[in-house]
């Protein structure tokens, strides 16, 4: 397989190498307080199979790689939450299952490994606190150095795994957005690789392991004979292009548009491959209180506006990979939805006490987002719900959904 960068605007290739994080040319145009202009897709040549292992579709060798069990999270097949949603397809795929407990190790395996392979042990990012403990716990793994860039308002508990894993870690007095200008600045005057959300072009190949994931694991479904295939075997013949491969819809939680575009990018590298037919219809659920994606859907403008959520994970002012996000939600026919915080908490505690499926606010808002939308789905449909973070991240919001003990008890006789 043969790699090279392509710029999401202009189409021009490039070598891939550290020191080019965007098109050099369209860059150019940036404008303070809008999205990233020149964003880089890794863009691959060669052929495959069904039988491909992941490593193969990504532009980093294997030995690279730190040595962290990253991936092959597990697809559930929730029977309660399909009977009482009357939905018999649906899957959840847990990413709160990877190492630090976060759909991000995905992007910081691929970036630990591009670092690696040129010979790069500084890494530095900003986060709203996922992705830099992802980053920390991956770095930790590889022997590299982290500095990440948290705002104010981040979680402690992801401040504390951050600093358990041994970054450097600088607090912010100000928001996410702040906090990404600050990291370039500081990536700028002290070198190292920047792990930003789609300023770093790995950041997007990384996230679309999911989607290669999901491929093999509905395909393994098939071999299987489950339940789900029988059904949808009525409505297709038997052949390569098998339904059952790709899902028809899935629902991401959004902010920066990164993980979208990640969803998105494996779909089409598995469309390129000949191995499905159509890219799944993605759903993109935004915050009502953080919703810029959702606010440039419907007005074709973004602006920056202050945001605040219970979902802190996509709590963002200005979504850095907005423009390449919503490019492709229109040219695959997705959607981007709004819902409210309330929504959020209410999601997250019905998921948990249905599934046993405990994720944090954000993966919530994906569950949201497929309740809302539910009674205008079809209940046959293939449709899968990706969670992207455990709950213990979070908890004082998964608080805000359950209620506590207000008493003490001294003998069993004080509660019969």
């Amino acid at each position: 397989m043969e790699f090279n960068y392509c710029c999401s605007i202009c189409n021009k290739n490039f070598n891939i190498v550290p020191e080019l994080t965007l098109c050099p040319d369209c860059s150019k145009n940036q404008e303070p307080d809008q999205p990233l202009l020149g964003v880089l897709e890794v863009k691959l040549k060669g052929k495959a199979d069904e039988t491909f292992v992941i490593s193969d579709l990504l532009p980093v060798e294997p030995q690279y790689f730190p040595p962290a069990p990253v991936g092959n999270t597990p697809l559930w097949e929730p029977a309660n939450l399909r009977q009482k949603t009357g939905f018999k397809n649906l899957f959840i795929k847990d990413d709160s299952s990877n190492p630090t407990s976060s759909f991000k190790d995905r992007a910081s395996f691929l970036v630990s490994a591009f670092a690696k392979k040129f010979n790069i042990n500084d890494i530095a990012l900003a986060s709203t606190g996922n992705a830099g403990s992802s980053m920390a716990g991956i770095g930790a793994a590889a022997g590299q150095r982290v500095t990440l860039f948290l705002p104010k308002t981040a979680p402690k508990a992801k401040l504390v795994q951050a600093l358990q894993y041994g970054a450097k870690v600088f607090q912010v007095d100000g928001s996410y957005d702040m906090a990404y200008d600050i990291s370039l600045a500081y990536s700028q005057k002290k070198g190292g690789m920047n792990r930003n959300t789609a300023y770093n072009p790995m950041t997007i190949e990384g996230k679309k392991t999911v989607s290669l994931e999901l491929f093999k694991q509905l395909g393994q479904a098939f071999l299987n004979g489950s339940k789900l295939n029988k059904s949808r075997l009525k409505k297709s013949e038997l052949n390569k292009f098998e339904l059952n491969r790709a899902p028809d819809m899935v629902f991401v939680s959004a902010g920066d548009g990164c993980i979208l575009a990640g969803v998105y990018k494996g779909f089409r590298d598995l469309k390129q491959l000949g191995l499905i037919q159509d890219i799944p219809r993605i759903v993109a659920v935004q915050a009502k209180t953080s919703d810029a994606l959702f606010r440039a859907y419907t007005t074709g403008k973004f602006e920056n506006i202050p945001t605040t959520t219970i979902a802190d994970s996509i709590c963002v002012d200005v979504p850095r990979n907005g423009i390449h996000a919503l490019a492709q939600i229109k040219q695959y026919n997705g959607e981007v939805m709004r819902v409210s915080d309330d929504q959020i908490i209410q999601a997250q505690a019905r998921l948990s006490r249905t599934t046993g499926l405990f994720t944090e606010p954000a993966g919530a808002a994906a569950f949201a987002g497929f309740l809302k939308a539910a009674p205008r789905l079809d209940p046959d449909a293939l449709i899968v719900v990706l969670t992207t973070g455990n709950g213990l991240k979070d908890s004082a919001s998964a608080s805000l959904g359950i209620e506590m003990p207000q008493t003490l008890i001294h003998s069993v006789d004080d509660i019969l």
